[in-house]
């Protein structure tokens, strides 16, 4: 099959958006399809795309451009994708995020439509609203059940496609190309930290746990120069390091320094413009690399991480609000040796099991037309995992 997939932002960039893109492309290629990226060039340049995001060179890159990134801008991009989409690369689908040029690719061939939020200006509202009732997308692609239960609250049953949920994924870890050297004391238990930081991640409550916990390095590897100067900023504890963005395709050579990692999401967590809260519907990318790596996680005990983490099982899930439950949990997993293997080994079980990106990119495409293996859809039009 040969598949176009629309991505709004732009390739390379610091956001998470762009890793999920890069990834979804490369487990297509892996499944045997043909698959073009259209997207926009990113504002610092990279000598492979592919190398940079630690993915295949599979699938092509197509650089579209706009104006600029308003309304108007997207419009006109949206044209020139549609453009290429109905010339010689006629696609036998059309996959994506970009609501622009997914309504611009409206009756060029079948259209699947993923969102991992649920739209609130007005603008990109009234475009989804007019693309999802059209009847053009043959499905609706979530990453949570909670984004489900919205999307249909917010339509209705009777005017939205089929729902997939479909949570984000992980590839098999990798062999580290080479090994970091990380500051701080090398004979004391590393603690990871691997994400943006952004208002909502947890920064606070993992300063706070560095400074309650001196026997213990905290290494945070992310963040866009903007936050890492304001981070920086701010007084903080010596034995918690700011390491950066690092390249996606090189974040994996930290995962094997470190003893525990944490995801300290919190109630409410906002999009890089700080305007968008996507906390109810989350699914965070870098929880399932944690898993695929086996590493014991300590994570936020919130209702949408619970659809894939279980306390004690697969996990460690304490409350985002106590710090002190958490230095618990820590000083727990570092005292049992066992009980940090045993949930590591489970959470890496799962997470090959489950959730890898070519799992996922079977998952997304099941039942479409041309397409085997075609899974039951459940109550109310999505598919139960």
């Amino acid at each position: 099959m040969r598949i176009a997939y629309l991505h709004p932002g732009s390739v390379p960039s610091l956001y998470a958006n762009s890793v999920h893109a890069m990834r979804m492309c490369d487990a297509f290629a892996q499944g045997g399809h043909e698959v073009t990226l259209y997207t926009t060039a990113g504002t610092f340049t990279v000598d492979d795309p592919h190398a940079y995001y630690g993915v295949r060179p599979r699938f092509h890159i197509r650089w579209v451009s706009g104006p600029d990134w308003t309304p108007a801008g997207y419009r006109i991009r949206a044209a020139r994708v549609r453009g290429l989409l109905t010339g010689p690369d006629t696609p036998d689908l059309v996959y994506g995020h970009d609501l622009y040029a997914l309504t611009a690719a409206v009756g060029v061939a079948p259209l699947v439509y993923e969102t991992h939020r649920l739209r609130d200006d007005p603008n990109t509202l009234g475009i989804e609203a007019r693309l999802l009732k059209s009847g053009s997308p043959a499905r609706l692609v979530v990453i949570t059940h909670a984004l489900a239960h919205a999307y249909r609250a917010a339509y209705g049953d009777e005017g939205l496609p089929p729902i997939v949920v479909a949570p984000e994924g992980a590839d098999p870890p990798a062999s580290p190309a080479d090994t970091p050297a990380l500051p701080g004391r090398p004979d004391v238990p590393r603690i990871g930290y691997v994400g943006h930081l952004y208002e909502g991640r947890g920064i606070e409550l993992i300063l706070e746990l560095a400074h309650r916990l001196p026997g213990l390095d905290f290494h945070l590897v992310g963040g866009t120069p903007e936050d890492l100067a304001r981070w920086g900023g701010r007084p903080r504890p010596a034995n918690a390091h700011f390491h950066g963005h690092r390249p996606p395709g090189a974040v994996w050579s930290y995962y094997p320094l470190f003893d525990v990692v944490l995801a300290p999401y919190q109630t409410k967590v906002y999009t890089a413009d700080g305007l968008g809260e996507t906390g109810r519907w989350a699914s965070p990318m870098k929880v399932f690399e944690y898993m695929a790596q086996g590493l014991a996680v300590i994570a936020s005990d919130l209702p949408i991480l619970r659809e894939v983490l279980q306390d004690r099982v697969n996990c460690l899930l304490r409350p985002p609000a106590e710090p002190a439950a958490w230095a618990d949990a820590l000083l727990e997993l570092l005292a049992d040796e066992p009980l940090r293997r045993a949930l590591g080994a489970e959470a890496r079980r799962q997470a090959l099991g489950r959730y890898t990106w070519r799992h996922r990119a079977n998952r997304v495409l099941a039942g479409l037309p041309g397409l085997p293996g075609a899974p039951g859809l459940g109550p109310g039009g999505s598919e139960a995992l």
